[in-house]
């Protein structure tokens, strides 16, 4: 299974990619296209998705007795932190094009110098037609650098030296004057690919690493890639998905802007799931029910235990990469596991064959959060936290265990296909 998860994530460069892809994958498995400005007439037996801003995806399985069987829902999240470029990015600098970047989410800033950058997103432009389009683009190869300063040209680089985004991080695009700006030269590329463009009017672009995420170790035993936060759990979700093609009462949703607050119409924190939930049940007592009756899986990774930096985690409360998935718990609820359905999903995951592991952070420190809280507290549907866990998190190059990512996905199908129950 690593392999098509490597090949999820290098499909997968941004949120739009993601969703494309996921909807690739759930099209193959029978799934329908619905469209949120639309009218739904769902059938009893049948599985359905629909999308919002191409970045966030949410896919169910419908039935009839939802409000005496309620669902089984997997929640994540198809963004990762990373560089975007700005609307007017354009500098030149001693014969050098650069472009100047907006940082996305709490990037790990020093891994993105001196690394092979493409770059990926949507663009808006007036077609041939005269009329507004917009599409997807990978340039796949790499097409910038951020070089880093010489060893010799500041001896205290090694010393803790803090990096400065707006000054230190534009990236290199070409030199001389191949072309007059960015915007020129997406023009030609686009142009290139095939597409008649007569005018580029916005993008929403950001820099990825073009190395394709490997194997690593002397026994291959760990995965390095890319955005493994959280297209990994993207990738599990819908593995879990086709590991169960009986199961019924059950939804995914794939929420963008997680890494940023979740505050958009596409974000956890937006109205995607509650407005779905509308349409599935539109009797509000119905619907409560529902919610009552409900379980969320929110699948997002976990901090694995740093063998150089043991000291940054509780003592008992580690977590090994290729020991299974892990369990979060956080007092203050930036987690929204609770301790019975933990247990359930304990029993759960024994009875599947999957170890299940526990992390809660150091009593002196904060943890990150998840879209499990904000969207226990919108909905009122419980909700665990859950996660593989992962080294080098929100870094250009992201680390985790080989046999994890199977784990969760067969964790995540006995879960849909049988709910929390032991």
């Amino acid at each position: 299974m690593h392999q098509q998860l490597l090949d999820y994530i290098s499909s997968a460069p941004t949120p739009y990619h993601a969703v494309e892809s996921a909807v690739a994958r759930l099209q193959a498995l029978g799934f329908q296209a619905l469209d949120e400005k639309s009218q739904w007439d769902l059938v009893a037996g049948e599985k359905y998705y629909v999308t919002r801003r191409d970045s966030s995806l949410i896919a169910f399985c419908y039935s009839d007795d939802l409000a005496e069987q309620g669902l089984r829902i997997l929640g994540a999240h198809t963004d990762s932190p990373c560089l975007k470029v700005k609307p007017s990015p354009d500098a030149t600098n001693h014969d050098y094009q650069q472009a100047s970047l907006e940082v996305y989410g709490g990037v790990l800033l020093s891994p993105w110098f001196d690394r092979d950058l493409a770059l990926a997103g949507k663009v808006s432009f007036v077609g041939s037609d005269d009329q507004l389009q917009s599409t997807l683009v990978d340039t796949k190869r790499p097409v910038a650098i951020i070089p880093s300063l010489a060893i010799h040209l500041d001896r205290t680089a090694n010393q803790g030296k803090a990096i400065n985004p707006q000054e230190d991080m534009s990236p290199i695009l070409w030199q001389g004057k191949a072309f007059e700006n960015m915007r020129d030269w997406l023009f030609h590329w686009l142009t290139g690919q095939g597409l008649t463009a007569k005018e580029i009017l916005d993008w929403d672009l950001s820099f990825y690493d073009a190395q394709a995420g490997s194997e690593i170790g002397v026994n291959r035993e760990f995965l390095a890639c890319a955005r493994l936060d959280n297209l990994l759990s993207c990738f599990a979700s819908l593995e879990a998905i086709a590991q169960a093609p009986d199961a019924t009462n059950y939804l995914l949703v794939l929420n963008d802007h997680e890494e940023v607050g979740s505050g958009s119409t596409a974000g956890a924190a937006g109205n995607f799931l509650r407005a779905t939930f509308d349409r599935l049940v539109a009797d509000v007592n119905v619907r409560h029910r529902v919610e009552a009756n409900s379980l969320m899986l929110s699948v997002d990774n976990a901090h694995g235990v740093h063998p150089n930096f043991a000291n940054k985690h509780d003592a008992g409360h580690g977590p090994i990469l290729n020991k299974g998935p892990v369990l979060k718990f956080d007092a203050n609820q930036s987690y929204a596991t609770q301790s019975v359905l933990a247990s359930e999903l304990r029993l759960l995951a024994r009875n599947a064959g999957v170890p299940l592991q526990s992390y809660v952070t150091r009593a002196d420190m904060r943890c990150g959060s998840t879209i499990g809280p904000m969207t226990a507290a919108a909905t009122g549907i419980e909700t665990l936290d859950i996660g593989v866990p992962t080294f080098a998190m929100h870094s250009i190059r992201e680390l985790c265990g080989r046999e994890d990512p199977a784990y969760l996905a067969t964790l995540l199908a006995a879960f849909i296909a049988r709910g929390a129950q032991a």
